[in-house]
């Protein structure tokens, strides 16, 4: 009995590295880091710490965290480099925070896909209490954990430094360099999701092949060999952090989800109570998905008996938090940072799913 419930975990684990790495690392992870490293080699830290940083006001800083969020297409291990990212290069830890909860839950593809596939009041409910949540988590953990102001050096001017000109020419680079990265990042996503063959052979085959070629002629055109350098080892620098804890995270949540009885979703979610919620938001995080995949995941669940309460649970919380990224934005955040993060989620979207639920019936 034992040997099998191994042989079953590990099989889970194992389909789900495989899952994984087939459909998601290449066209959705790989572009993420590499954003990351451009973030943090090649942009200027002013252009964070301006909009993102602990001194930067509340309502300057939260809304540009959102939006940001809400232009990407990833989940919740494709943005914690680029959270690590924004983080390392400055963005104060309540932006911050805005930033990786919003990405995941709120980003305009799974929006669109969930209006078509579930429904307008359910997207409408997904995206608002999104965005009101990555606020508010945003704003709490900043305030327990109030960052030391940090001393910026005032700077020695130089002959060879470069001119005010010359720096702005140079920062437009790295923007559009940057903007070129996500932009294959997108493509990438949708070529993964697109349904109609139609479109996801050229998107694949001509517009992907096409970004990475203009993506090589910016590195070589405006950028020296010590910048070029610097981004790559800076990529590097955080696939090497994040890789090993997402796979372990990632065979995990295969493992768990495969020993999960198949009457689960009938004898505990079917109703909207505080314990339903609160299994619903459990659930989301230890059964892994990409971005995208707990919109069909979650018409599945709803055909199966699970109530419009715990289901709103699990869609805020799917995307958002998971055992692979838990362990890596432990790494990041520290261990009671990362705690308060993972508690504030469960009792937000607990929450928002006894709401809805007793609205939605």
């Amino acid at each position: 009995m034992y040997e099998d419930l191994i042989l079953a975990g590990f099989s889970g684990g194992v389909g789900a590295l495989i899952d994984y790495l087939s459909a998601h690392v290449l066209t959705c992870l790989i572009p993420a880091f590499f954003i990351a490293g451009a973030i943090n080699a090649l942009l200027n830290k002013d252009a964070i710490t301006k909009y993102l940083g602990e001194k930067s006001p509340a309502y300057k800083a939260y809304p540009v965290a959102v939006i940001g969020g809400l232009l990407l297409a990833v989940c919740s291990c494709t943005i914690l480099p680029l959270f690590a990212g924004i983080k390392k290069k400055g963005a104060g830890i309540g932006p911050a925070i805005a930033f990786l909860y919003t990405a995941p839950a709120t980003n305009i593809l799974a929006v669109a896909f969930t209006w078509s596939v579930i429904g307008s009041d359910f997207a409408i409910a997904r995206i608002v209490l999104s965005i009101i949540f990555a606020v508010m988590i945003g704003l709490i953990i900043s305030k327990l954990f109030a960052e030391a102001p940090t001393e910026v050096p005032v700077p020695i001017a130089c002959a060879c430094a470069p001119s005010a000109e010359a720096a702005a020419k140079s920062q437009k680079h790295v923007v559009l360099f940057i903007a070129t990265l996500v932009a294959i990042l997108f493509a990438g996503t949708w070529a993964i999701f697109m349904e109609n063959r139609l479109f996801e052979i050229p998107l694949r085959f001509i517009v992907l092949p096409l970004l990475v070629l203009l993506l090589a002629i910016e590195a070589v055109k405006w950028f020296t060999k010590d910048e070029q350098r610097a981004w790559l080892e800076e990529t590097w620098s955080f696939m090497k952090k994040i890789f090993p804890l997402l796979f372990i995270g990632i065979f995990a949540a295969g493992a768990i989800s495969a020993l999960l009885p198949k009457d689960f979703l009938g004898l505990y979610l079917g109703s909207n109570t505080v314990a339903a919620n609160l299994i619903a938001v459990l659930f989301g995080t230890f059964m892994y998905f990409p971005t995208l995949v707990e919109v069909p995941m979650a018409k599945m669940f709803l055909d199966l008996g699970m109530a419009k309460g715990p289901l709103l649970a699990y869609v805020l919380a799917d995307p958002v938090i998971s055992l692979p990224s838990i362990l890596v934005v432990r790494k990041f955040m520290g261990t009671k940072q990362t705690i308060a993060y993972v508690l504030l989620i469960v009792f937000f979207c607990t929450l928002a799913g006894l709401i809805y639920g007793s609205f939605a019936g």
